[in-house]
């Protein structure tokens, strides 16, 4: 196996192809207030970073609320804890202090007062589609630490995961059926609305 493809198969999502309830319970556990909220893993500035970029990806809406009233920050810090070996937790933290090297141009300056702005720029400068050309992966195809860019749509590819099945979304946005056993065929506009089926 060439070690890009490994790279691709470990990270924060490599154990959300199979999520058991122990998954959904960790879930509904993280909710509380994101401000005060003490991580278990994660450094401060870690936490504030993971903070701002969710509520980029899922932002508060009228109808929906942003990723962080769900518990998703805190969800992400204790699936590092609990989910990912030492070796991938290592890969996650070296990859969070690509992002504050980025996003602090020198170490005195505050994680706290980087601007909403500064992130939108954080990932349109560093987060690539799959097609396009990643420069971090180009200049070193063989290094086996995450590029800004893979870590970036890691993130938000987990960030939509744990929103999405939470119990606020699960139960009162998307369309929900707590004993699905019947099947339905047909238009999803017509059977829900237009909403997936949370389960």
């Amino acid at each position: 196996m060439k070690r890009r493809d490994a790279i691709k198969n470990i990270g924060l999502a490599a154990g959300f192809a199979a999520i058991s309830p122990s998954f959904f319970s960790m879930l509904q556990s993280c909710t509380g207030n994101t401000e005060t909220w003490t991580p278990s893993y994660l450094t401060s500035d870690e936490k504030t970073i993971l903070t701002n970029l969710v509520d980029i990806f899922i932002p508060k809406t009228a109808t929906t609320p942003a990723a962080t009233e769900v518990g998703v920050p805190q969800f992400i810090d204790s699936y590092i804890l609990e989910v990912l070996k030492p070796k991938d937790q290592k890969i996650t933290r070296a990859a969070f202090n690509k992002i504050i090297t980025i996003l602090k141009p020198n170490s005195e300056s505050n994680i706290s007062n980087v601007s909403t702005e500064n992130y939108k720029t954080l990932l349109d400068e560093h987060m690539f589609l799959n097609n396009e050309v990643d420069p971090e992966r180009k200049a070193n195809p063989e290094a086996l630490s995450m590029t800004s860019s893979e870590f970036l749509n890691q993130l938000k590819w987990m960030t939509i995961n744990a929103y999405k099945n939470s119990e606020e979304v699960g139960e009162n946005i998307l369309a929900y059926d707590p004993i699905p056993t019947a099947y339905y065929c047909g238009d999803l506009q017509e059977l829900t609305g237009g909403k997936s089926y949370s389960l």
